[in-house]
């Protein structure tokens, strides 16, 4: 169990990251594509991911177990509530001082030992973590192109639908510190993650007291997370926990289809545009003068054409506009992916 000691003053700090990390979803996408688990969520990415993927699999096993602790220095931290984007992520990385590689190499070297990994058999190319423990320029070139070659084929191509389902998560925690403050935005995380104050605690693959000390913490929502949260090994590093989202039960990566062709007349416009802020299913109702029952059928449609995602925030479902929904709200104009 991960236990996340809090004071006041940690809890005035407390904060939602502003959007995806690329490179946490890449490097927990990386887990995914390896277990079986979550074939409904995942499946068909993991399908898709694999016809596109080279050599780049094969490179980075070594850096990433499939089980445990990989090094922090993968998923550098950004500045306050804005994480990195991808090349910003990459640069931080190549800076990354020799020393802290080393550490963070012998602790992957030395196994799970309480951290985070189990033993998961054999891994290849070990000769890469050793050359770049040496603080060697070129080793750290090749990982760095390993990573972006694997976000280009495993995690770009669907960084839309990433990044609407981190805001809808978002849109979620919003509601709940604008209703409650910090505190019932920390009793309304997934259930693998529990509010007991002054203590976070959390199921964790070890038993670790993660103390603040007046800084508060990040929460950054993950698409590719399943199960636990993660956090840092290094509590000299900036508190962040990352933590899985909650997927709708129909495939996340379905294509719209032949349900935009019924996109059609006055009142789904309306439900769209009163969407366009968030709101619970009864607020839509109210907003647009139809009944709830109509209010949830409308809402139903515009989420299996991919233009909203419904998230369940206690007894109420909040609805949110995916990318593809502003876009066509504003009349086409292309929503910027970062």
């Amino acid at each position: 169990m991960l236990r996340i000691h809090m004071s006041g003053a940690d809890l005035s700090r407390v904060r939602m990251a502003t959007r995806p990390d690329a490179l946490w979803e890449t490097v927990l996408s990386f887990h995914r594509l390896r277990d079986r688990r979550g074939s409904s969520v995942f499946g068909k990415w993991r399908t898709e991911s694999r016809a596109r993927l080279n050599g780049e699999t094969r490179l980075l096993s070594a850096m990433v177990p499939l089980h445990g602790y990989f090094p922090d220095f993968l998923t550098p931290a950004g500045e306050g509530s804005e994480p990195y984007g991808l090349d910003a992520g990459m640069e931080a990385l190549r800076d990354t001082p020799g020393e802290r590689l080393h550490g963070e190499l012998a602790l992957l070297a030395a196994g799970p030992a309480g951290q985070r990994r189990r033993p998961d058999g054999p891994r290849p190319h070990l000769a890469l973590p050793a050359a770049l423990a040496e603080g060697r320029a070129e080793p750290l070139g090749r990982l760095i192109g390993a990573l972006r070659a694997y976000h280009r084929a495993a995690v770009e191509p669907y960084w839309t639908h990433i990044r609407a389902a981190v805001e809808a998560d978002r849109a979620v925690r919003g509601r709940a510190l604008l209703d409650g403050g910090a505190q019932e935005l920390l009793a309304t995380l997934p259930t693998s993650i529990r509010w007991r104050p002054p203590v976070l605690e959390a199921d964790y693959p070890v038993d670790r007291d993660m103390r603040l000390d007046g800084r508060g913490l990040l929460l950054q929502p993950s698409f590719f997370c399943r199960g636990t949260p993660v956090v840092y090994r290094d509590p000299d590093l900036p508190p962040v926990l990352v933590y899985p989202l909650t997927h709708p039960a129909a495939p996340v990566f379905a294509e719209p289809g032949p349900w935009l062709g019924r996109l059609v007349g006055h009142t789904r416009s309306a439900i769209l545009r009163a969407v366009e802020d968030g709101c619970t299913t009864s607020e839509l109702a109210r907003r647009t003068g139809v009944s709830m029952a109509s209010a949830s059928q409308h809402a139903c449609v515009l989420r299996e054409a991919g233009l909203v995602l419904s998230l369940r925030h206690g007894s109420s479902v909040l609805h949110t506009l995916t990318p593809l929904g502003s876009s066509l709200l504003r009349g086409g104009a292309p929503v910027a992916v970062s």
